[in-house]
């Protein structure tokens, strides 16, 4: 996000000067009746997507200042079209560029807001192109800005933007009627994208179009768009947006009115071009009236407990659904508030994984329990089954029957030693999407050389972890931690009593070297789970053994 494309600095606002400004051509702001559409389309319901053409023109701008945000606002079609973060940076520990989240027209990945009325009964509505007055030149939590413009036929627009210390806008629209006759007019709000964003192309985060309609929720992909064109959906209340793996940008109308909601995708040129909107139901203003309306718009980073409040004080359904916890959401919520409090509790999310895991072994210790005592009768009964094996040879159905009689003898159940690890796969999918998907464990330190717990660990052995000066393309980045993973797996291995198939026995010495492969693209918090979850399993396993007086090698 470089100064280059960063829009100039804000400048004191300018009324516009002459007759009223026009939208551009193919552009309309006002349809026939029964047939309302969005500023950037053509009339009829047709999809409309507003442009992406750059201004012509040096444009004035006011600021935006908030603890958590920074950037401005067209006077231009009234957009939100430049923020970026004031926390969070692309790299960790606070250092980088901040990342942005909305910019201006004209640039590749021109990203925006946008709200007006869509004119009815040949209403004339504030279109893409008209330049508003604003009352002062900085946006700030103690301080709304309003936006105003008169059509110079009897209907005075204003738009107030207010904004609280974190991420949620508030756009109240107002329609005063000053001419002869009635006005029917539409409120909408439009998130505008160019360009199709990089996405982590991975099944357990969406990323793009989204949003909860009659408290059901809908999701989209980039390529699911780009396939079918567009998606719409009637709703009282509701809200849609665009997502990435960390940030929102959400349009919430009125809770209490009717509104279609919209999906569209088109190419323009070169590049594809994206956009959320809704519409609401006609609006008429008689004259000497004014009709008012309210909506919210949630630009900024998807931070759980932030969703959880706006949701409740604003009334927004289900909207803690902007962050994928998949199928096992009644897992996954839970053990991230669990670790939101361990880390406040120890300062550290390392050390509250830590914790968790310890928690986690104390909630299925019963089961593991039986399970590692049946495990231990097995290992006790090697011996015998190899007898067997010697004895009958070849004759596998005899060994099978013989096999079961000594397992009924001796009261062992070769399956209990599995049912433990199916029961703990839902907990560990469970981490594994909260330390992907949360923006809390994004750039979360733990000790030594782990500034990202939500990133693979950053050292290879293939340059003996950073002595020799070379980097290893991503398929050789095996780092400490997912070695001392394999390790801890291949010991816990060797205290569980071998398969009795060769083949079976071949195949299982080697998934420590799989898994170590495997893990060491994941994130460093989850392969710090799975080592301290094998070390705790371990010390469980070998004092079972030692009781049963069964040797651990």
């Amino acid at each position: 996000y470089s100064a280059k494309t960063r829009p100039p600095a804000p400048v004191a606002p300018v009324a516009p000067t002459g007759a009223p400004t026009q939208a551009p051509t193919g552009a309309p702001t006002q349809a026939p009746t029964g047939a309302p559409t969005i500023p950037g389309g053509a009339p009829g319901g047709a999809p409309a997507i507003a442009s992406a053409a750059a201004p012509a023109r040096a444009v004035p701008r006011i600021a935006v200042e908030t603890p958590t945000l920074k950037g401005t606002i067209s006077l231009e079609g009234a957009r939100l079209d430049d923020l970026v973060f004031t926390q969070y940076f692309d790299k960790p520990g606070g250092k980088g560029k901040p990342e942005p989240l909305f910019l201006p027209k004209g640039d590749k990945s021109a990203y925006y807001a946008q709200f007006g009325w869509v004119g009815a009964d040949g209403a004339t509505a504030p279109g893409p192109d008209t330049l508003w007055t604003a009352d002062k030149d900085k946006l700030t939590p103690d301080q709304p800005v309003t936006l105003t413009w008169d059509n110079g036929q009897g209907l005075k627009f204003a738009l107030t933007l207010a904004v609280d210390a974190s991420y949620m806008f508030t756009v109240t629209g107002r329609v005063a009627n000053t001419g002869p006759k009635a006005a029917t007019l539409h409120p909408y709000g439009l998130l505008a994208r160019s360009g199709t964003p990089h996405t982590s192309d991975i099944y357990i985060l969406h990323e793009g179009p989204l949003g909860v309609f009659d408290k059901t929720l809908k999701e989209f992909s980039y390529a699911d768009m780009r396939k079918k064109g567009s998606e719409e959906y009637k709703s009282e209340g509701g809200w849609s947006g665009i997502t990435d793996k960390y940030w929102l940008a959400a349009l919430i109308p009125d809770q209490k009115a009717q509104a279609t909601h919209r999906f569209l995708y088109r190419r323009e040129g070169d590049q594809d071009r994206y956009q959320a909107d809704y519409l609401q139901g006609a609006v008429s203003v008689a004259p000497g009236a004014a009709s008012e309306n309210r909506i919210h718009l949630f630009a900024g980073a998807k931070k759980l407990g932030l969703l959880d409040d706006y949701s409740e004080k604003i009334g927004i359904p289900r909207f803690d659904l902007a962050i994928d916890f998949g199928w096992f959401y009644f897992l996954t919520k839970p053990i991230f508030y669990a670790l939101i409090w361990l880390n406040k509790a120890l300062g550290n999310f390392g050390l509250a994984i830590l914790a968790l895991t310890v928690g986690i072994k104390l909630l299925f210790y019963p089961l593991a329990n039986k399970s590692y005592v049946a495990m231990s009768k097995m290992k006790k009964l090697q011996p015998e089954m190899l007898k067997l094996r010697e004895r009958l040879g070849d004759d596998k159905v005899r060994l099978n029957q013989e096999m079961m009689a000594l397992y009924k003898r001796e009261q062992v159940n070769p399956a209990a030693g599995c049912l433990p690890i199916l029961v703990q796969i839902p907990v560990f999918f469970a981490l594994y999407k909260v330390l992907y998907v949360t923006i809390e464990m994004r750039h979360a330190p733990f000790y030594g050389w782990i500034a990202d717990l939500s990133a693979p660990d950053p050292t290879t052995v293939f340059n003996l972890f950073g002595l020799i000066p070379w980097t290893p393309p991503l398929f050789l980045m095996i780092g400490v931690w997912p070695l001392i993973m394999g390790v801890t797996m291949w010991f816990q291995q060797k205290l569980n009593p071998a398969p009795a198939d060769p083949i079976q026995a071949k195949m299982f010495m080697w998934l420590p070297v799989i898994f170590t492969y495997m893990l060491a693209s994941f994130p460093a918090g989850l392969v710090i789970y799975w080592a301290w979850n094998n070390v705790l399993s371990m010390t469980q396993q070998w004092l079972i053994m030692k009781r049963m007086g069964v040797k651990a090698t």
